[in-house]
């Protein structure tokens, strides 16, 4: 059986483009030197009761089901992760044919800080995150779940993952 050049060659290739694809991490390490991390009580400078409370064990139990990082006291943390809810608020998303609400968006703001014991912040970041809801179907503390999921899986990307 007689191989064509054309074969060889696109055989070639991709095995230099496939030798090329292994494991790629962008921190320089390979993992980060945070193994340990505290949550500190979230506080919340709005006037929605019970978010803030939430958020931090929302916040903690995504950290203990990752698992990248175990998730310790504070005393014991190589990293402690403090938070504020800085913004609350819930407006109609979309109306009917009637002009009724149809969709609420609960929309809410954390400033999220991620510091070493000794208080050196290692990141800061303001987080935003929204909740769509239906007005006939679910409540605003839906919307506020909804929000505070994709609001987790923001900071523990942001924690866990070294860009």
């Amino acid at each position: 059986m007689k191989v064509s050049s054309p074969l060889i060659t696109l055989t070639a290739i991709l095995l230099v483009f496939a030798g090329g694809c292994g494991v790629y991490s962008f921190n320089p390490g390979g993992k980060s030197s945070i193994q340990s991390i505290a949550v500190s009580q979230f506080e919340n400078e709005t006037i929605e009761y019970g978010l803030s409370d939430r958020m931090t064990d929302l916040v903690i139990d995504a950290f203990i089901n990752d698992g990248n990082m175990k998730v310790v006291p504070e005393g014991d943390a190589d990293a402690v992760l403090s938070g504020i809810l800085t913004s609350y608020e819930r407006k109609a998303y979309t109306y009917d044919e009637n002009d009724n609400v149809s969709q609420y968006a609960v929309k809410v703001v954390f400033d999220i800080v991620l510091a070493k014991p000794d208080g050196e912040e290692i990141w800061k970041n303001q987080f935003f995150s929204e909740g769509i809801y239906d007005a006939a179907a679910e409540s605003e503390e839906d919307g506020q779940v909804k929000a505070a999921e994709k609001l987790v899986i923001d900071i523990i990307n942001r924690t866990t993952k070294s860009w």
